[in-house]
């Protein structure tokens, strides 16, 4: 897929332009430099064609204009965005005219030898298009826009179109599975995104708070037809709020982390297993039940747990478990980003929780099961009536969705359902899937009539 990536000096407004482009609140807009620090991406359809939008970090020569000690870093990422692009506009503020920091952006990109262009930002009205044309003296197409207001975006976006390589003949490509990475800060998300990548891609740092947005990276394994293709989301660590700042970045990280759950396919929750589950470990954990998500449990920075003495996963887990016993669903894979043990058992874990998700349940054996479960243990009952399952069916896969037809529904217990569910789960696995069961009254039809 074609890479569309907006470059350029410190508060231009290029994450208001990508948001305008990818129609859709996805990068944080915040009037502060240096807000931006990874590349935050986003597949969007642009005039009939898929592209991959990146939205990059400011890009400072100077640490007096963004006063981040993580410049070098943000740099070195929009560099690299630079040199995957098939089309790279530059973002510039067309109210301060030609200063020497954009100059010199300018100057790099079109020295890269990828096709560029220059977006004149916050020409708000007709008035203020003149001050586009200053910028016609590098040789390069100006576009007068407005993120905020939309002006001239269209005109822009058809010109990046033009820009592009001719589409495969395949087609584009097929929707790749999003698997979102969460925990609290510091927990190594970054770094995983890196090893799995076998590349520095995303930004990693012991200051807390080093990401700041949902960074978006596209990860495959294998080639041609049997290349499985993954979007892995970079997210934020989620504070508790008593320790948030109150400052709107921090709000707006903690919103897109939300945000990247409720959009993922599978859920990575990485745990400490020297601290074990925190309190804020189980908040994030009951944000990823309620959005009925597919998850997996990562014990990372397991080397360091082996140097202070703890060796047995087997433990280890069953304490987690019992500490956690609402994610009973989710496997529990032990590893390390440092040195790599289990990384592979990680992505194989992801696929089977996926695929868990979306696994049909054939209605015999589906039925056949609960009848079965039935039989070993006695429903509840109550004031002389016990409750019956008449008949289940799979009402929706992803969460994994099932209805049962009752006499009354009043009558089932938490426990009783909870033995229904693990009976199933003994039945068909559903590693890393959410199970949600319904009931529904229903009387029994009369075999006489």
């Amino acid at each position: 897929m074609n890479v569309v990536s907006l470059v350029g000096r410190p508060n231009t407004g290029k994450s208001a332009l990508f948001n305008r482009i990818a129609k859709k609140r996805v990068a944080i807009v915040f009037d502060q430099p240096g807000v931006t620090r990874d590349r935050v991406t986003r597949e969007v359809e642009i005039s009939g064609r898929k592209v991959m939008l990146v939205d990059t970090g400011g890009i400072a020569f100077d640490k007096r204009v963004t006063k981040d000690p993580l410049d070098d870093e943000t740099r070195g990422q929009a560099a690299l965005a630079v040199e995957d692009s098939a089309v790279c506009v530059i973002v510039v503020d067309a109210r301060d005219g030609i200063t020497p920091l954009d100059a010199e952006v300018i100057d790099r990109v079109r020295s890269s030898g990828v096709p560029c262009m220059i977006a004149a930002n916050k020409c708000d009205t007709d008035g203020d298009d003149w001050r586009a044309a200053e910028f016609e003296r590098f040789g390069l197409p100006v576009f007068a826009t407005s993120a905020e207001h939309g002006r001239g975006v269209q005109a822009l976006v058809d010109a990046v179109v033009a820009k592009l390589p001719p589409a495969p003949s395949g087609g584009e490509n097929a929707r790749p599975l999003r698997v979102a990475i969460v925990g609290r800060p510091n927990t190594g998300k970054s770094s995983y995104v890196n090893r799995l990548l076998n590349a520095p891609r995303v930004i990693v740092s012991e200051i807390a708070g080093t990401t700041r947005d949902a960074v978006e990276v596209p990860f495959t394994i294998g080639s041609g037809p049997d290349a499985r293709h993954y979007m892995l989301v970079d997210t934020a660590g989620m504070k508790p709020h008593t320790r948030m700042s109150k400052t709107s970045v921090d709000n707006f990280s903690l919103f897109r982390s939300e945000q990247a759950i409720e959009e993922a396919d599978v859920v990575v929750l990485l745990l400490d297993p020297v601290m074990g589950p925190t309190m804020q470990d189980k908040r994030i954990a009951g944000k990823i039940l309620d959005a009925n998500k597919a998850c997996v449990v990562m014990m990372n920075k397991w080397d360091l747990a082996l140097a202070d003495g703890l060796t047995d996963e087997r433990k280890a887990a069953d304490a987690v478990r019992q500490m956690m016993p609402f994610l009973a669903f989710a496997p529990i894979v032990f590893c390390s980003n440092k040195s790599g043990y289990n990384i592979r058992k990680t992505v194989e874990a992801i696929d089977r929780a996926a695929a868990s998700a979306s696994e049909k349940l054939p209605t015999g054996i589906l039925n056949r099961t609960i009848e079965t479960a039935a039989k070993k243990t006695l429903a509840p009952m109550r004031r002389g009536k016990r409750l019956k399952i008449f008949y289940a069916l799979q009402v929706s896969g992803n969460p994994q969705t099932i209805r049962l037809f009752v006499n009354d529904p009043k009558l089932a217990t938490p426990a009783y359902l909870a033995y229904v569910e693990r009976s199933l789960r003994a039945r068909f696995g559903l590693e890393g899937a959410p199970l949600r069961m319904f009931l529904k009254a229903r009387q029994r039809k009369d075999s006489s009539k």
